[in-house]
């Protein structure tokens, strides 16, 4: 087998390559027949489709991209260890190290679902991928969150019209329920169940959650200009919607369509409403509402467990991130100001040992 020497092959490109150009019908091809998610005995449609059903949709077309990527590159499968070290230092300054990790598992899996050795393991694969992270290893890129004082300043300038009601809504809803982008624009009228403390929204599946066994998220009724429950009560009387998904495109006749809103609309609402507030619309996306939502929760003294309750993080370690952030200058000004007082109290004992020797020499 021969490997491609060239570090970028016509016609893809080197990450996301699902959202990128067409490919070549005979990858796709290539890709059928190592399909990451079919054992290599498997041939009944049920088991195939159950196979593929264990993973998330948006995780399985990632995985495809990979294999794509990875065979149009040169590698094949089975590949050996040789093959994939060498296509990770083809591409150390091209993908991030998460896409490079995500890399790995796909590899993985087309192998050890087919039966073939997992090449992955092997010492030369762990090395090369050590030494890219230790050399070329950066922090990831993570969205500014939406601080509850922004979201109140983009509220208090949104006007009447259709697209501010929803808009509105939008980022009240999504920041209270801490809701992710493809959580949010999944929301159907049935899913709410209101109560007198406000409504709760009863998420049938999420990523955290793919075998369906549902997350209620509690949206309070709080009262005043940034209430999410009185924002989506006033969308949804404007836009008459009694069911079906909550949050929709709007026209720019201010006409409320039918169709579910997109996850990269949710993010180009909260770019454009933080850039009217002066901020950087290059740092905030979809996740700034979820993200802003941790952030708060945890500067305002909440416990991790009531946190992780309502964001529905499967884990801690993603959690901490924003509770770190949250408590990064917390005893900073102490330490500070015990030195202070430290050094004030130092000065006063000199003036005072001058004073004295002054005295009597006197």
């Amino acid at each position: 087998m021969s490997v491609h020497t060239s570090t970028k092959p016509t016609g893809i490109t080197f990450d996301n390559i699902h959202l990128s150009q067409p490919i070549r019908a005979d990858i796709v091809l290539s890709v059928a027949a190592t399909h990451p998610f079919c054992a290599h005995d498997c041939t009944d449609p049920k088991v195939v489709e159950f196979i593929a059903a264990a993973t998330a949709s948006n995780t399985r077309r990632a995985y495809e991209s990979d294999i794509t990527h990875f065979l149009a590159w040169g590698g094949s499968i089975p590949a050996g260890p040789k093959v994939v070290a060498e296509y990770f230092a083809a591409h150390f300054n091209m993908l991030s190290m998460a896409t490079l990790a995500r890399r790995v598992i796909a590899i993985r899996r087309a192998h050890v679902l087919r039966d073939f050795p997992d090449p992955t393991k092997a010492e030369l694969v762990r090395l090369t991928l050590r030494g890219v992270r230790r050399l070329h290893g950066r922090p990831q890129r993570r969205v500014a969150p939406l601080r509850l004082e922004h979201l109140a300043d983009i509220v208090s300038r949104l006007g009447s019209a259709p697209r501010d009601s929803r808009d509105r809504a939008l980022l009240l809803v999504g920041f209270a329920g801490a809701f992710r982008r493809s959580e949010l624009i999944a929301v159907e009228c049935k899913w709410i169940e209101r109560r007198e403390q406000g409504f709760v929204v009863t998420l049938p599946r999420s990523k955290t959650d793919q075998e369906g066994r549902g997350r209620h998220v509690a949206i309070p009724r709080i009262g005043g200009p940034i209430c999410p429950v009185a924002a989506l009560d006033s969308w949804l009387a404007m836009s008459e919607i009694a069911n079906g998904p909550l949050f929709r495109p709007v026209s720019r006749a201010g006409r409320v369509l039918g169709k579910p809103l997109s996850a990269s609309a949710v993010a180009t609402v909260v770019k454009q409403r933080v850039a009217q507030i002066g901020l950087d619309p290059a740092r905030y996306s979809g996740h700034s509402l979820r993200a802003g939502f941790a952030t708060s929760a945890a500067a305002a003294g909440l416990p991790v467990w009531t946190i992780k309750s309502q964001t529905g993080h499967a884990s801690d370690a993603v959690l901490n991130r924003y509770i770190r952030e949250a408590d990064i200058f917390i005893g900073m000004e102490a330490i500070w100001l015990s030195g202070a007082n430290a050094a004030i109290a130092e000065n006063e004992a000199m003036n005072v040992d001058q004073s004295q020797q002054r005295e009597v020499g006197s």
